[in-house]
Parts: structure tokens; C-alpha cells; sequence
């Protein structure tokens, strides 16, 4: 079985980094991990999708977040494997992680603007953590991620 899981592709998808005024980062916690384990909205990209506007629609699916502006796009891309007890659940099984592309976004609304409870919920809260926390609050399989964006998002703010 594990040399099946081998063969699975990476999925293609974007990953966001949304700032307050405060240089703060948005983080919420999923519905399908309630523990104590947040992360920055991310998704898939469709097919014939650019990154861009799937970060865009992706934002806007998870957190109701439009008014932002783009502050820097991450250059490359960055992926991550799920451990072995989630192959073949995430994603009914067709991928076996994700290289994903990320973009930093600074949130020009208002708290009151954010709704997690969308049409299709991922979310069951949500907070803004100062920079310095980010690798202390995301699952294990996505730190090397997140140190990377933790890095990148240091030079900017």
C-alpha cells in the first residue's frame, strides 16, 4: 500500500498570508482538526486557474475577505507530504500533498468582514497571531511551510 501512496501526485495550491493594519496574521482553526492547530487560508488551484486568482477565491471561500491588496508574491513554490495515517483520506486520495504557490496580502477591512461560516465551512474560528507564533500553532506536517512564509513575511514587515 505505502508504494501506491508513493506514486500520488502533488496537489497544485495556493496559500495566503493576510496581514491586519497591525502586522498581525490571520489564522483559523479547520473543522476537520479541531485540536489546537491553526493555518493561513489555502486551497487548491482549478484547472485553466491562474495562482493568483485562486488565492483570491480561495480567500473569499473560507473567510469572506475581498479588501486586500498584494503585497508580495513568494517567489517558487513550497510543498508539503501528509503523514502516512492521512494518505488516502485528504483529498479522497488522489494526491499525496501539496506544492503550493504564496502570496502576502495586507486585509484593508474591518474585523466585522470576516465570516468563516461560508457556504462550504472550513473554519470553526479564526484569530490574529503576531508573526513569531506562526510555527508555534500549525500541524506538524506543514512547519517547514510555515518557517518558510514565518522568514519571508519578516523581511516585509
Amino acid at each position: 500500500m505505502k508504494i501506491e501512496f508513493q506514486r500520488l501526485p502533488l496537489r497544485s495550491g495556493v496559500g495566503i498570508v493576510v496581514l491586519n493594519k497591525d502586522n498581525k496574521i490571520f489564522v483559523a482553526k479547520r473543522i476537520d482538526n479541531p485540536t489546537n492547530f491553526w493555518q493561513m487560508p489555502q486551497g487548491g488551484v482549478d484547472k485553466g486557474e491562474k495562482f493568483f486568482e485562486a488565492a483570491l477565491r480561495e480567500l473569499k471561500e473560507e473567510t469572506s475577505i475581498e479588501n486586500v491588496t498584494l503585497l508580495k508574491e513568494i517567489e517558487g513554490y513550497i510543498s508539503y507530504e501528509l503523514p502516512d495515517y492521512l494518505l488516502g483520506i485528504i483529498w479522497k486520495g488522489r494526491y499525496k500533498g501539496q506544492t503550493q504557490k504564496w502570496y502576502v496580502m495586507r486585509f484593508n477591512g474591518n474585523d466585522d468582514e470576516i465570516n468563516i461560516n461560508t457556504k462550504k465551512p472550513e473554519f470553526l474560528e479564526w484569530k490574529w497571531i503576531n508573526v513569531k507564533d506562526l510555527t508555534n500553532v500549525v500541524v506538524h506536517f506543514k512547519l517547514e511551510v510555515y518557517k518558510k512564509i514565518q522568514k519571508e513575511i519578516t523581511k516585509i514587515i
